[in-house]
């Protein structure tokens, strides 16, 4: 069920799945994490030595954080509404989808040559599947609304190479 936050503990099945996907974690130079108890957690489990990022938190729920969607949906029809015709909506009081892309465009652009030979290699972040999303339509330049359109299924991977402005795209391997 679609929720709203990361801030649950993963649970035992979690960390098993994650543990068994260990082995399949590509190598990199840097490893980051989002500061969820969930994307940290899961990168625990991994064995990786990650550190906190803060500018990969999820996006900022406001009041409707830890609700699941369809009641949301149920008990805010209108807001829900807004918030899925208008990346700059932010009917729960707490961060856009634009604001949002803003945060990780930034984020994106200050990798810029960083994932080179002479910089030590690729970064592997550990986040939330909204921060995923968002990285692909800012890495790829897709309109906001794309950002409703893409489903992040958990430990997989999703790859962005090259550099700002001219990012490439390799999606969905399953750990």
């Amino acid at each position: 069920m679609a929720r709203f936050g990361g801030h649950a503990p993963l649970d035992s099945a979690a960390v098993r799945r994650a543990r068994a996907a260990a082995a399949s974690v590509p190598a990199a130079a840097r490893v980051l994490t989002g500061p969820s108890v969930r994307c940290t957690g899961t990168a625990a489990a991994l064995g990786l030595e990650a550190v906190v990022a803060p500018e990969l938190a999820d996006c900022d729920w406001g009041r409707w954080e830890g609700h699941r969607l369809a009641d949301l949906a149920a008990a805010e029809p209108e807001a829900i509404a807004a918030w899925l015709a208008d990346p700059d909506a932010a009917p729960h009081g707490g961060e856009s989808v634009a604001a949002l892309g803003s945060r990780i465009r930034g984020w994106l652009d200050g990798l810029d040559g960083l994932d080179g030979p002479e910089a030590g290699g690729p970064v592997l972040a550990v986040v939330e599947a909204a921060v995923v999303r968002t990285a692909v339509v800012q890495g790829l330049g897709l309109p906001a609304q794309a950002f409703w359109r893409i489903d992040v299924a958990p430990l997989t991977l999703t790859e962005l190479t090259g550099r700002a402005g001219r990012w490439n795209l390799r999606c969905g391997r399953t750990l």
